[in-house]
């Protein structure tokens, strides 16, 4: 069994909360847009990670990390990438990708809307875990988290923290 931690849309911050959220993940999912290195650096020290660029992230990052990753964990099969939309809007690029790889799991962001829903015409699960930064126009910063054991997904919690703006260095509002 694993705890995973599913995240997206940091551009440039992840919350200090979502790491207490996170203590107990065996491994940490981020679905784009990290927003720069020093952030992807921070989180990839403190769990194992898997990840994928996303549209604003800068050719530093992408050479760290791939457009999209296919890979399985426990016995599901995943697909991650940065922009995928969801059941029936897919990317072009990620229903490709769906067609040819028949994922379990697909996980996006992009869209920093949280959506947790089931597929029926490809029988998968699809995450967006929407966006945990502060830029953007969320209004709540989100991130999920969940087990897998075997084929079974179970017990998901989503985290909400109201989005907090910063104004100049250590200033919150």
């Amino acid at each position: 069994m694993l705890k995973i931690g599913i995240l997206s849309d940091t551009h440039g911050y992840i919350p200090p909360q979502l790491y207490d959220f996170f203590k107990n993940c065996d491994e940490i999912w981020h679905a784009g847009d990290w927003g720069d290195m020093q952030t992807y650096l921070q989180l990839k020290a403190f769990k194992p990670l898997k990840t994928v660029w996303g549209n604003i992230d800068d050719k530093d990052l992408r050479m760290e990390m791939p457009e999209y990753t296919l890979f399985k964990t426990e016995e599901l099969s995943v697909l991650m990438l940065h922009i995928g939309g969801y059941p029936g809007k897919y990317s072009h690029r990620c229903n490709e990708l769906i067609k040819s790889s028949r994922p379990d799991i697909m996980v996006c962001g992009h869209s920093h809307i949280l959506k947790v829903m089931r597929d029926k015409n490809y029988g998968l699960m699809h995450f967006n875990p929407g966006a945990c930064g502060i830029k953007g126009f969320h209004s709540l910063c989100t991130a999920i988290r969940l087990e897998i054991d075997g084929k079974n997904m179970r017990n998901l919690e989503v985290w909400e923290m109201p989005k907090q703006i910063r104004i100049k260095e250590g200033d919150l509002i």
